[in-house]
């Protein structure tokens, strides 16, 4: 019988490595004589728990049922955002909590929304860590994508499950293997990433912290202009080719090791992504010739295609000020936040599959008025696909939007005008990071929100990042009877 101890020992293992992972910034602290320790003791706090959690909850076999399950996955992220912010309290910049957390949150979300307002005179460790952050959150979030959230149903994402025991009993032992593989695909592609920046003319410490958030699709940067500052076409481009690595399904990178080797070509949603960039980016290299935006052809081409491919995919780099385009360009953005990239991928939002099925659904509701006696077989990627599956999936969709009016709501209670609360709401659950308006914009930042906000946002980007249900089940009574 499955316990809340296996949760807690999970738990416990989690703030382990979390706690180590800090070590590496307490080693920039000492060699640029930081004058600061905060790394070194959030690193012993987080690990001397992390221990105590281990050894509270040591059993012979561990186990998690369906309910453990949905209990571990909304607890790792809470108490990985929760100590993961201790460095920030600690620092010598002076955060408040709701600060640290919103910050510590947004990192392992992935989402890139920070209340730092001069990120080039902020200290290394700091922006180190926020990278770390966000490398740790987007293996999290592909692990549990694979691994976790196929079990539970969430969504329709039990069409990504991976061969083998529909069994949450067994989740341990799979995860373990699965994850050997994606950690191991995950350390290639973001040193490949960091060797190309450093290659076109990054420093090390730059390449190696763009690396990680750019593979992670999160978008912290180390300088107040993101990727604009280093202003090369090369590292732009070396920027969206490895979000687009990041923004397609692991579990291709998996098939393809086991011998698969058209799988990236025959995929429905990969292709589906490609689509939809090829698409957002035309529409949006003409919308900038209509404004005569940039003189030169080959600027649009860059301009256009590096600002939809970082929104679409929720990594949140940013180039220009493309708030400063026009209303159109602020409505296209605010749709591309919503889709988002591949399920079982670093990207965030509804998903390309989601979008696919609804579209599926919307032909096969055409064809049945047409011809109401025809019998209609749904199939995705070759696989057969149930009434029921697109019913979670429309459901899912009709939740995240209703979730992202009720966020909107809170946050213009809490004191926000119209703009800032739309595309708050809509870069929080979407978990993008930059939102739309002078506060929250491309050139902006959310330290100067209320409070209030900050903790509605950090809830809305965990919402987001856990696919809504299984942060949600949590709140009904049913699920904590026996």
């Amino acid at each position: 019988m499955a316990t809340n101890k296996t949760v807690f020992f999970l738990i416990g293992v989690l703030l382990i490595v979390l706690g180590i992972a800090m070590l590496a910034p307490y080693s920039l602290q000492i060699i640029f004589d930081e004058k600061s320790h905060s790394f070194i003791g959030a690193s012993f706090v987080t690990i001397f728990i992390g221990i105590l959690f281990v050894l509270a909850n040591l059993e012979k076999e561990f186990k998690l049922n369906l309910r453990q399950t949905f209990l571990f996955s909304s607890l790792a992220w809470l108490m990985v955002a929760l100590f993961g912010s201790l460095p920030f309290v600690l620092a010598t910049q002076e955060f408040s909590f709701s600060e640290a957390f919103f910050e510590s949150m947004s990192g392992i979300t992935t989402t890139g929304a920070t209340i730092i307002s001069n990120l080039d005179n902020t200290p290394k460790s700091i922006l180190l860590w926020r990278a770390i952050m966000q490398w740790l959150g987007g293996i999290g979030i592909i692990v549990m994508a694979i691994t976790i959230l196929p079990l539970l149903k969430v969504g329709g994402m039990q069409l990504f499950k991976m061969e083998g025991p529909d069994s949450t009993e067994k989740i341990l032992p799979r995860t373990i293997e699965v994850a050997a593989t994606i950690i191991s695909t995950y350390f290639i592609l973001t040193f490949l990433c960091g060797f190309f920046y450093w290659v076109f003319g990054m420093t090390i410490f730059d390449s190696v912290s763009h690396a990680m958030t750019t593979i992670a699709t999160g978008g912290f940067s180390t300088h107040n202009d993101s990727i604009g500052f280093f202003k090369s076409s090369y590292i732009e481009i070396i920027a969206s080719v490895f979000i687009i690595l990041g923004s397609i399904p692991f579990i291709s990178y998996l098939k393809f090791a086991r011998g698969n080797r058209k799988v990236f070509f025959e995929d429905v949603q990969i292709k589906g992504l490609i689509y939809l960039l090829a698409i957002s980016i035309t529409i949006m290299f003409f919308y900038l010739i209509f404004i005569n935006y940039e003189s030169n052809i080959f600027d649009k081409i860059r301009i256009s295609s590096f600002n939809v491919i970082s929104i679409l995919s929720g990594t949140g780099y940013v180039t220009d000020d493309f708030s400063l385009w026009g209303k159109f360009s602020l409505i296209f953005f605010l749709f591309l936040m919503f889709i988002g990239g591949c399920a079982g991928s670093t990207a965030c939002g509804i998903k390309i599959f989601r979008l696919q099925m609804l579209l599926i659904f919307l032909k096969n509701q055409v064809k049945k008025l047409i011809s109401p006696n025809s019998v209609i077989i749904t199939k995705y990627n070759n696989q057969k696909i149930s009434d029921n599956f697109i019913h979670s999936v429309i459901i899912f969709i009709f939740s995240f939007l209703f979730i992202f009016f009720m966020i909107s709501l809170l946050l213009s209670i809490s004191g926000l005008d119209f703009i800032t609360s739309i595309s708050g709401a809509a870069s929080s659950i979407s978990n993008v990071g930059p939102g739309l308006g002078d506060m929250i914009g491309p050139n902006g930042n959310y330290k100067d929100i209320p409070d209030l906000s900050k903790w509605i946002l950090s809830f809305g980007m965990l919402l987001g990042r856990l696919e809504l249900f299984a942060v949600l089940v949590l709140f009904f009574p049913s699920f904590w009877k026996n």
